[in-house]
């Protein structure tokens, strides 16, 4: 009998422990990723989460049990895996997919995974991740192969830190020093092994102040997940409290990463999006910037006037990757902190952009303030504001009513944009949950901008 399974969501799998996900629902979810990747090698790694390792195992013995070698690179974050399947080799053959057993930033009772087939390409909805769902649903597989796949334990840190490190002139990079927050969760150990590297090659080594740094599932200080004020503090008291230069935050996989300038402020990732397709534009003029359409106009801005090409992509990863890769863009960015690298094979990271910035300020001899205010204020926005709706639908079909006679441009991108003369907005509903999304800026006008997102609210409400 086919069991349904609400693990399953529009990019990856996430469930509560153990009624939306167990290592039987792990199991077979390694068992159809084999059947339909049809993959040989996979690199399998996990999270801090006190289920993570048996969830792994799981995957791993359906992977084995399918015929496939698993290469375990152990306690990792997201862009590991990412890097191990598309870096890696076993005496020059390349790996084929690659798992990572996460939830990010969701609650500690919670588990998932994100998958990937050849050059961390991602598996999502139409991409494979349906197609996976049905055939764990229906628990129905071929034989066990004939020949049980190995799992080799394998250590990449030298190799991926190398590689990022390969961003940036490490010495170039001015001796600052930096608030790293782990969050308990799985940064940590990439922060040791990128100060180590540093240290042997400045002459005077950046400064790690390491807050919540080691891994801990318990997550004694909260859920790793810096989007939330409430989860900010101890990265502000360090910075204000050691003087620091910057903060750095990361969620729990690390594939995103949270910036704080030298006065304790959170730098919201919308001008961090446009500060890292300046420096790109600089080293590749002329080359292509996606970015998502929640707020676009400060990017718009920097791209054009770098002589570069902006391109307006959908939100989420999977979409962004896949334009990516159309384009040959060598950045992309979106607002909600995840950055895309073209050497990075277009997946995101949470290491390479806070690098990127340290060694912008290092050459450029500004603060973090100094480089984000200008944008700020000639684009002041809003940030995301949600609000739980019952008929999110019909709430946006409202608001564009409104709207409709004034705007100059309506786009559908990805759920409604409205653009006039001096400000524009977006609003979405969540993929996961009864919630509209509202992201508002404006041109040069802080109290235009805070106008129009009360207007909004209120329409909304």
């Amino acid at each position: 009998m086919t069991q349904q399974l609400s693990c399953f969501k529009a990019y990856d799998i996430r469930g509560r422990i153990p009624d939306e996900l167990n290592t039987d629902i792990a199991y077979r979810i390694g068992r159809a990723y084999a059947e339909c990747i049809l993959p040989k090698r996979v690199i399998v790694g996990r999270d801090i989460r006190l289920s993570s390792n048996e969830m792994a195992d799981a995957v791993i013995n359906g992977l084995q049990d399918a015929g496939v070698d698993v290469y375990d690179i152990g306690l990792c974050g997201t862009e590991e895996v990412y890097y191990a399947t598309f870096a890696y080799q076993d005496n020059g053959a390349a790996m084929d997919g690659g798992i990572m057993v996460t939830a990010s930033h969701n609650p500690k009772d919670y588990n998932g995974m994100k998958l990937v087939r050849e050059l961390s390409k991602p598996v999502s909805g139409d991409t494979g991740l349906n197609d996976i769902k049905q055939l764990a649903e229906a628990n129905s597989f071929s034989a066990p192969a004939q020949h049980r796949g190995v799992v080799k334990a394998i250590s990449i840190g030298e190799d991926y830190t190398a590689h990022l490190l390969n961003y940036i002139d490490p010495l170039a990079l001015k001796p600052l020093k930096i608030v790293v927050n782990a969050g308990n969760g799985a940064a940590g150990h990439v922060l040791d092994w990128l100060e180590a590297a540093l240290r042997k090659v400045m002459p005077q080594p950046v400064e790690f102040i390491k807050v919540h740094h080691e891994p801990d599932g318990h997550f004694p200080n909260g859920i790793p997940n810096p989007l939330l004020p409430e989860n900010r503090g101890s990265t502000i008291a360090a910075i204000l409290g050691q003087g620091a230069d910057l903060g750095i935050a990361w969620d729990g996989d690390f594939d995103r990463c949270f910036l704080f300038d030298e006065n304790g402020r959170f730098i919201e990732g919308y001008y961090i999006v446009g500060l890292l397709a300046d420096a790109f534009l600089k080293q590749y003029p002329g080359a292509k910037i996606v970015h998502d359409p929640r707020l676009t106009w400060n990017t718009i801005d920097i791209v054009n006037s770098q002589s570069g090409i902006a391109i307006q992509s959908k939100t989420g990863h999977a979409f962004i990757k896949e334009r990516m890769r159309l384009e040959d863009a060598v950045y992309g960015g979106e607002m909600s902190a995840h950055h895309y690298f073209r050497d990075f094979s277009y997946c995101d990271s949470g290491m390479i952009p806070w690098l990127l910035v340290v060694e912008l300020m290092s050459k450029s001899g500004k603060k973090l303030s100094e480089l984000v205010d200008e944008r700020m204020l000639r684009f002041p926005a809003s940030g995301e504001i949600n609000r739980t709706i019952a008929q999110p639908a019909a709430a946006i079909e409202s608001v564009k009513n409104h709207y409709q006679q004034l705007a100059l441009l309506v786009d559908y991108t990805d759920g409604l944009s409205m653009e006039f003369s001096d400000w524009r907005f977006n609003l979405r509903c969540s993929n996961t949950e009864p919630l509209v999304r509202l992201n508002v800026e404006s041109r040069g006008d802080e109290a235009l901008m805070q106008a129009k997102t009360q207007e909004l609210l209120a329409l909304l409400a």
